[in-house]
């Protein structure tokens, strides 16, 4: 069944939105904030709000970002990234690099897995050679198949030598270590079973329902002040929604709407945290189908696209337009690419001048048809809507179909789609662009999704990855920048603001640009007041 948009934005239409908009907020601020439980206060209990449910616990596999929010609490890399972006011990207490091509690791002493043993160089050993295993089959291999050896110096020493330089490789080594112990226990799943070194472990998964996790006693950081954390997965906003005003959800993180937002602002039981954020949204293409693997059509569309319009009315302007993958605060952001801004007119001329002539103008009969995928997150449905309108002006006939997490990021990682939209989270590294582009990346070896080949990039991109001199790999990726944003296998749509909503007696809880959940082993609640 095509699904058709139940408002419009533009000049013409801005009343029916308001509407819209008005009707969300009155259903929204009729539940009154005052009925907040007390079970979401209490300093054993930490509950938050998931739109989407983990598809993999095992860090060599997980590669959905809710699978991300748990493995970040779960589990320690030799170095992880802190509020600012930049790369800090974690595992390992500090690190040298001999040459260009080897790096040592210092480990922490006295770090205990959840399993109860002992972490030594032995688990780093095991947890790299695992994911390199040929039968092994992890979609993250190929960022470490350049390592030729891994030595163990001493029991807290642990050498990497590398087949040749390989620019990224610190970044990598965010990676969550696995104890070695699982060696001997074959039958043991990580998936769903994990075991790592961080400040909570799992106690209970019931799919598509809920992760319960409890404080690891012997974190080496200190036990954290949460006794009990809990990931409810809630796909429905309205329920999401009325579930936190109720005191069952404690933290809500970039997975409400404007409107929803909006309906508890002003309100002294609440803290709402905003930041600028890196996470990146997109429409992708698949650049095998017979009229997108035309650059002219996608430029046409890119051009249908009023994201301004989208950005004011949907996103309450808590995001900004996105020329690229990476966001301007990242060190290799390039500004001066190809940019699309809104223009229909002009749309229409290049899909007249591709061979699709509107049939009859502004008559019901269409040029094209096509099929846009997306998650049942209600956001995310209501943009497709928007863009399904907006192209329809144009001429081209959009269907959209909307599906549970799991199915709809298997169908895009199979690249069963022609359009889709997601957003990349926790893009630090220049080199995600090879993981998205290269044309070896297509899977199950990376993200190249939509199967763009371009042998000029592919040179450019293995070359960023041999040069260690920020001032070179900059103007490597510069041009990387430059040639993505031209031929758009993606359309860059915005990067999005971090909107954090939170009971007000929570504490600790520091905001990351990618959403991480690091800083929950940090969180607290205070007592609440006299009644």
């Amino acid at each position: 069944m095509k699904k058709k948009a139940s408002y419009l934005l533009g000049k013409k239409k801005e009343i029916p939105f308001l509407i819209f908009l008005f009707s969300l907020f009155f259903l929204f601020s009729s539940f009154p904030i005052s009925c907040r439980s007390k079970k979401a206060t209490s300093p054993s209990l930490f509950t938050i709000g998931l739109e989407g449910n983990p598809t993999n616990l095992d860090p060599r596999l997980a590669t959905d970002a809710y699978s991300a929010r748990a493995i970040q609490i779960m589990y320690n890399g030799l170095l992880n990234l802190n509020p600012e972006s930049t790369l800090t011990g974690d595992l390992a207490e500090r690190w040298e690099m001999p040459d260009d091509k080897t790096y040592i690791f210092y480990l922490r002493k006295g770090v205990t897995f959840h399993d109860g043993s002992q972490f030594t160089a032995e688990d780093v050993k095991y947890t790299f050679e695992s994911l390199l295993d040929t039968n092994f089959p992890s979609p993250l291999k190929e960022s470490y198949t350049h390592i030729k050896a891994i030595d163990i110096l001493d029991p807290y020493i642990v050498k990497f030598q590398l087949k040749k330089t390989f620019s990224p490789f610190l970044v990598n080594m965010t990676m969550g270590i696995i104890p070695k112990s699982l060696k001997e226990k074959p039958s043991h799943n990580l998936s769903n079973k994990p075991i790592g070194t961080g400040p909570f472990q799992l106690v209970e998964w019931i799919q598509d329902e809920s992760l319960t996790f409890r404080a690891f006693p012997n974190y080496f950081e200190g036990k954290a002040k949460v006794e009990e954390l809990a990931f409810r997965i809630i796909p429905d906003e309205t329920i999401r929604l009325l579930e936190f005003k109720k005191g069952n959800v404690t933290l809500l993180q970039n997975n409400l709407s404007v409107d929803a937002i909006a309906s508890l602002k002003n309100n002294q039981n609440i803290k709402i945290i905003q930041k600028r954020g890196t996470n990146y949204s997109y429409l992708g293409f698949n650049l095998t189908d017979p009229i997108l693997k035309n650059r002219s059509i996608r430029e046409a569309i890119a051009k249908a696209i009023d994201r301004e319009a989208i950005i004011t009315h949907l996103l309450g302007n808590l995001a900004e337009k996105a020329t690229g993958v990476l966001s301007p605060d990242n060190w290799a952001y390039e500004p001066q690419v190809a940019t699309y801004e809104y223009n229909p007119t002009e749309a229409k001329r290049l899909l007249d001048e591709e061979g699709y002539p509107d049939p009859d103008g502004s008559g019901p009969q269409k040029r094209f048809s096509l099929l846009y995928k997306t998650s049942q997150n209600e956001l995310s449905k209501r943009i497709a809507e928007v863009i399904q309108q907006q192209l329809d002006e144009i001429g081209i006939e959009v269907e959209i179909r909307s599906y549970e997490w799991g199915t709809f990021f298997s169908d895009i990682k199979s690249g069963n789609f022609q359009l889709y939209s997601l957003q990349w989270v926790g893009v630090i590294e220049p080199d995600i662009y090879y993981y998205l582009f290269h044309s070896s990346s297509i899977p199950p070896n990376g993200a190249n999704r939509g199967k763009y080949i371009n042998p000029d990039l592919d040179e450019l991109l293995e070359e960023g990855r041999k040069t260690l001199d920020p001032e070179k790999r900059k103007k490597i990726y510069s041009l990387v920048q430059k040639i993505i944003a031209f031929d758009i296998p993606y359309i860059s749509l915005w990067y999005q603001t971090n909107i954090v909503i939170m009971d007000s007696r929570v504490n600790g809880f520091i905001p990351y640009p990618a959403g991480d959940f690091t800083s929950l082993k940090n969180v607290f609640l205070s007592p609440p007041s006299p009644s």
